[in-house]
């Protein structure tokens, strides 16, 4: 098998917008991915119940991804975009995969992990306000793996464990019941380094630093005016290397747009101003595009539902034949 013929899966939590870190770190690969690749993109509402208990909300943001990647370019004919819970066969292979998952296994979840450690420093009982979704998080997202007979699964090195978990209980499954899914394997993606805030730090809506993908160009500018900068003069050398600026600017220039804007960091003579007003033309220019046919998808949502209706389909069909590939086995 060529790695062309490789099946990519991928899936978006849908809990807001996404920011420019995001997009360069993710997105985009995934976007230009899809244009090579058979690849199964799905909106993770399911996943997004741990934490979201708002139908609406959920509905908005659900609406809001699947724009947000057909806008960017998403290749709908080699990339099937649907939403998680328009599967049914997921809920049915989530429940007989819980029949061979070892409990041991989600107590070494990363996030189950991570929810009781902070619950044992506020002082609360190590459980508190620990759902089964969130236990079983795992077992769900090996069905969303396995269900698709997926090759490749792109990760950020932080969720590698769950492609890790994924190979793990199909191995369970293939011992027990025979040879019947694909083992997976995680792609960690390119290292773009850490895609730097507001404040210098990574950007994280946890710091609060973030510059939403889609903002208006009017927030956008906004936006990039407020990046902190030290406190050389105009007419002092800078490094470019050492700028939250041009860290930004290379994600979105070419190769000799980069080199140049470097350079005027070295020579001197261009303030932190001027050198913001051009990030921000730079992004614009990418963004503008794409936020039109965001901001019109939006605007009919019909039109997405159908989108997504049609990805469903499509899904729907791998799924189906998964599903009665497993309950051979399993029932007979």
């Amino acid at each position: 098998m060529s790695n062309t013929d490789k099946i990519v899966l991928t899936g978006i939590k849908p809990t807001g917008m996404p920011h420019l870190g995001n997009y360069v770190g993710a997105l985009k690969p995934l976007i230009e991915r899809s244009n090579t690749h058979k690849t199964f993109m799905f909106i993770a509402d399911l996943h997004a119940l741990n934490t979201i208990h708002d139908a609406s909300q959920i509905r908005q943001h659900t609406h809001e991804i699947a724009a947000l990647l057909v806008a960017l370019g998403l290749n709908l004919e080699n990339a099937v975009l649907f939403r998680q819970s328009d599967i049914d066969e997921i809920y049915q292979l989530n429940t007989l995969l819980m029949n061979i998952t070892p409990k041991g296994l989600m107590n070494r979840a990363h996030s189950y992990k991570a929810a009781m450690d902070k619950n044992t420093a506020a002082g609360l009982d190590v459980d508190a306000g620990i759902n089964m979704g969130l236990y079983t998080y795992p077992i769900l997202m090996t069905a969303d793996i396995l269900m698709y007979n997926s090759d490749i699964v792109p990760v950020g090195a932080d969720q590698k464990q769950h492609v890790e978990f994924a190979r793990d209980i199909a191995e369970y499954f293939n011992r027990t019941y025979g040879n019947t899914f694909k083992l997976p394997e995680p792609v960690i993606g390119s290292d773009t380094g850490l895609i730097p805030g507001l404040d210098g730090r990574k950007m994280s809506k946890s710091y609060d630093n973030i510059i939403p993908l889609f903002a208006p160009e009017s927030e956008l500018k906004k936006k990039i005016m407020r990046i902190i900068t030290d406190s050389k003069l105009p007419a002092d050398k800078k490094d470019p290397d050492e700028s939250t600026i041009y860290q930004l600017y290379k994600h979105f220039a070419t190769p000799e747009q980069t080199e140049k804007f470097a350079e005027m960091f070295r020579a001197g003579g261009m303030g932190y101003g001027d050198a913001k007003k051009i990030l921000f033309e730079q992004i614009n220019s990418v963004l503008a595009t794409p936020r039109a046919e965001y901001e019109r998808l939006m605007a009919n949502p019909d039109e997405i539902d159908k989108i997504l209706a049609a990805g469903a389909e499509r899904a729907r069909a791998v799924a189906h034949e998964t599903l009665a590939r497993v309950k051979r086995a399993m029932l007979g």
